[in-house]
């Protein structure tokens, strides 16, 4: 069950929640424990804990279900040579398993809106072995709003977008490949994950997919510092 697979290792915390089924393939389980989730917060002795946590300036990093969830349900967009596109990047986590997901010859553009951030995730990411990933651009790490996407980076084979908005920000569809799908949270007090598929031919199809709780996507402005 989420928020009760957490362990006393990386490798404990993946052990449960595939016991638990919130991992099903073994290509996610074996990104997961290639990237140690210790580099990617500041509370290293709750690291291996499956519940969010604070990375400071009001941006938190997902429970680890919630990102196993995220990767499952793009798995099928995720081949060696895809393009991704993860906006609220936060501490860099996600954008490591995802580049391990579509390695070798994938792209991963992490975007986050808060510059401290940003720098932060990049070092995060080296800690973790991924300097070199970030050296020759397979993992690129920007500041932006991510309600406006990044369409030099772009068409995305898959978009995560890890804060919620109120609509589908229209950015993202322009910037999702034909054969995509994008999730996203959707909603203000009552959102939800929404799987947005767009077909070869460009149409667009969207699906509910789970009931979630997830800070705004929002601009900087109105981020909560601490």
């Amino acid at each position: 069950m989420a928020w009760r697979c957490g362990g006393a290792s990386n490798s404990e915390l993946i052990s449960n929640l595939k016991n638990e089924r919130i991992l099903a393939s073994d290509r996610v389980a074996k990104a997961m424990l290639s990237v140690d989730r210790a580099n990617y917060v500041l509370n290293k002795r709750a690291a291996y804990e499956d519940s969010p946590q604070p990375i400071g300036h009001g941006a938190t990093i997902s429970a680890p279900h919630m990102h196993a969830y995220a990767s499952e349900h793009l798995l099928p967009y995720l081949r060696p040579g895809s393009r991704v596109l993860d906006i609220g990047s936060g501490s860099g986590y996600l954008a490591a398993v995802l580049h391990h997901l579509v390695s070798p010859t994938g792209k991963v553009v992490g975007i986050d809106h808060v510059p401290q951030l940003v720098e932060w995730s990049k070092g995060n990411l080296e800690k973790d072995g991924l300097g070199e990933a970030l050296k020759n651009g397979e993992i690129e790490m920007i500041t932006g709003d991510g309600r406006d996407g990044y369409a030099a980076g772009g068409p995305y084979d898959a978009i995560h977008v890890g804060a919620a908005a109120p609509t589908i920000p229209p950015a993202l569809l322009d910037q999702l490949a034909p054969g995509g799908r994008m999730f996203i949270p959707v909603g203000t007090y009552t959102q939800y994950i929404e799987h947005v598929d767009k077909d070869k031919s460009g149409r667009i199809k969207q699906e509910r997919v789970m009931g979630v709780r997830y800070v705004p996507l929002t601009d900087r402005d109105k981020q909560v510092d601490f």
